[in-house]
């Protein structure tokens, strides 16, 4: 009982489903506090609808990204899954619309910062000090990064309940004081307000709303049992935030309906604050016309604008570290220049990743100071990235129509030997429309994204032919980064556990390693799964145990003050499992503990199968700590 108290107690670990929702609401769920505006821009009394059916889309988009996070848990999302699916090309192209989904997402995050702070300095709602404001936190944060001062987890879970309490709280408010079901229709003017071309954008613009979709995909590496927890927090979040986005937009055209200004209809949420609107401040903007008064109007006006200004701060640094991660996971496949994965020699941090692509690249996005231009550009990114995503996990179930997989989403199809993805073949056919839509109906959008586009695929092609000397679709793994002699620098050390003193010693000794250089400890307990057994069987007394250890490589680590990721796999094969996992995680070295065997037993195995199909198989280095006896 103690034991399971203290793991429900520490979600800052990412173990399991709760706390992967809890942190990845708070990405996802902040994009309310600018979605809401830029899509109303583009939909007006149709926003709602518009939600709805980027809510569809997206409930397809998380199902792709459990089944292709859940094969591969490690950061990359659709970069990762066109790997495996396809070829090293494509695999850049996913990547590359990624990185510019995670500069958008750093620079759209961190412009209404300021927005939200207007309540304290009236300036900060325009140009261009809520432009000077957005660049002041995006370096603040790429400071803070590269120093590697980290942000509290805890801290950041407990920002994400009170942010979706107070969201449900303003949408049961104005449920009661505004929501008027009239207004709602007589807002709504076919072809006219919005016009069918500006309905066809408002589309992929409403799917800023699930900006962070990647954030669940990138904490799979830290997740105890992904193959569980990763597909119930998908669900979760996509659940959490329809709910959010299928309500609060009713509210706010109750509140802020549309009217004609002039010669064209709009709404107070649609409109610049140099028009009086709130496009750059919706949450506010519903708060200021619920009908409350006085002081209660005056405080939550102040509780808001802290509220919304501390997520999106958190949200921008996400988005910091987001981009930093897949830099390093395209340097680690030799996609961009090596030197993009270098961490800083005293804080071991990819500084000049955070510098270029966390720092520079967002605030050059920033500098026009249009909130129509974030939004769209970030649609094009995003489209793109989802499109790839969907495409690679139907050619993954079509290459792997025999293969075992530990999660298979729905709903599916049975055609001539493969389960075909309907959800995947459904969402990408619908992102690959919206990709198209920004393409053809926005021309800065459009030159700016193919202009981006183009200059990664030069500088891949020219990467590739001159310095990595290899073919354009080969995978090429970096080597892993290490001082000359034995001075190595292990960023990631991986440690399989066992019930053994063996194995407690060699993590003992990963600790003394982490310590020493700041490193990160992966713990994996392998259990293997008969073959005359599902891969997914439920295996209770083995899953048990493996808590019961990974529990206890965690108290070790806790000892010597190192991080340690607890991972449980299920397998065929415990040493190919290790192996494949040192891979995925580009870990360093592998230390492992291992009984020597007597003489007399040993034959062709020194330390046991396993130990020893590591010791043949692994790229890395491998350290084993053997002694003579085992003790169960």
């Amino acid at each position: 009982m103690p034991r399971r108290r203290r793991r429900e107690q520490s979600l800052e670990r990412v173990l399991g489903t709760p706390a992967l929702f809890a942190t990845a609401y708070g990405n996802v769920g902040s994009s309310i506090y600018y979605a809401l505006g830029l899509t109303a821009v583009y939909a007006l009394g149709l926003t709602p609808l518009v939600f709805v059916v980027a809510g569809i889309i997206f409930a397809a988009t998380a199902a792709t990204y459990a089944e292709g996070t859940v094969r591969y848990p490690e950061a990359g999302g659709s970069s990762s899954f066109a790997r495996h699916a396809y070829n090293e090309v494509v695999s850049f192209g996913a990547g590359w619309a990624q990185m510019l989904v995670y500069v958008v997402t750093v620079a759209t995050s961190a412009f209404f910062v300021p927005h939200y702070l207007a309540i304290f300095w009236g300036p900060l709602d325009s140009n261009p000090w809520d432009i000077v404001g957005g660049i002041v936190v995006i370096v603040v944060l790429v400071v803070l990064n590269t120093v590697g001062v980290q942000e509290a987890a805890k801290v950041s879970i407990v920002l994400a309940v009170i942010d979706f309490a107070t969201q449900v709280f303003l949408v049961l408010l104005g449920f009661v004081l505004v929501l008027h079901p009239h207004v709602l229709t007589a807002n709504v003017h076919w072809g006219v307000a919005p016009t069918w071309t500006r309905l066809a954008i408002a589309v992929p613009v409403a799917m800023l709303a699930y900006t962070g979709v990647e954030t669940v995909s990138n904490l799979a590496e830290e997740a105890r049992d992904p193959a569980r927890s990763v597909p119930s927090a998908y669900k979760l979040v996509a659940g959490a935030v329809f709910a959010i986005y299928f309500t609060l937009p009713l509210v706010a055209l109750s509140a802020m309906p549309v009217k004609r200004f002039g010669t064209t209809f709009s709404t107070q949420l649609a409109r610049s604050p140099e028009q009086g609107g709130h496009a750059n401040d919706p949450v506010l903007g519903i708060v200021d016309n619920l009908g409350v008064h006085g002081l209660s109007l005056h405080l939550l006006r102040i509780y808001v604008g802290i509220l919304a200004s501390t997520i999106l701060f958190i949200a921008t640094n996400a988005g910091v570290i987001g981009a930093s991660r897949i830099t390093y996971s395209m340097a680690t496949y030799r996609q961009i220049p090596e030197i993009f994965r270098r961490l800083h020699p005293r804080f071991k941090t990819p500084w000049l990743s955070l510098v270029i692509f966390a720092g520079i690249a967002p605030i050059c996005v920033i500098l026009p100071g249009s909130v129509t231009f974030v939004g769209t550009l970030y649609s094009f990114g995003a489209t793109l990235s989802f499109t790839v995503a969907h495409a690679s996990i139907v050619a993954l179930r079509r290459k792997d129509r025999n293969g075992e997989i530990l999660y298979r989403a729905h709903p599916n199809l049975r055609f001539r030997g493969v389960d075909w993805p309907l959800f995947a073949i459904v969402g990408g056919v619908a992102t690959g429309i919206s990709f198209l839509v920004i393409l053809v109906q926005n021309p800065t959008t459009r030159w700016v994204g193919l202009g981006w586009l183009t200059l990664g695929f030069a500088g891949y092609v020219l990467y590739r032919r001159r310095y990595v000397k290899a073919s354009m679709r080969e995978t090429v793994k970096a080597p892993p980064m290490m001082a000359p002699a034995l001075a190595l620098e292990y960023r990631m050390i991986l440690s399989p556990v066992v019930d053994s003193l063996q194995s407690r010693d060699a993590l003992h000794l990963s600790c003394r390693l982490a310590a020493e250089r700041r490193s990160s400890i992966v713990a994996i307990r392998v259990i293997v799964v008969p073959l005359e057994l599902p891969i997914d069987t439920e295996l209770p007394e083995q899953e048990d145990l493996a808590d019961r250890l990974l529990d206890e490589a965690h108290d070790i680590g806790e000892l010597y003050g190192v991080r340690v990721i607890e991972r449980v796999a299920r397998a065929r094969h415990a040493g190919r499992e290790i192996v494949e996992e040192a891979a995925r995680r580009n870990a360093e070295i592998i230390v492992m503990g291992a009984p020597r065997l007597p003489r007399r037993t040993r034959r062709s195995a020194i330390f046991g199968k396993t130990v020893d199909y590591v010791l043949k198989n692994a790229e890395c280095r491998v350290m084993v700590g053997a002694g003579r006896r085992a003790v169960a």
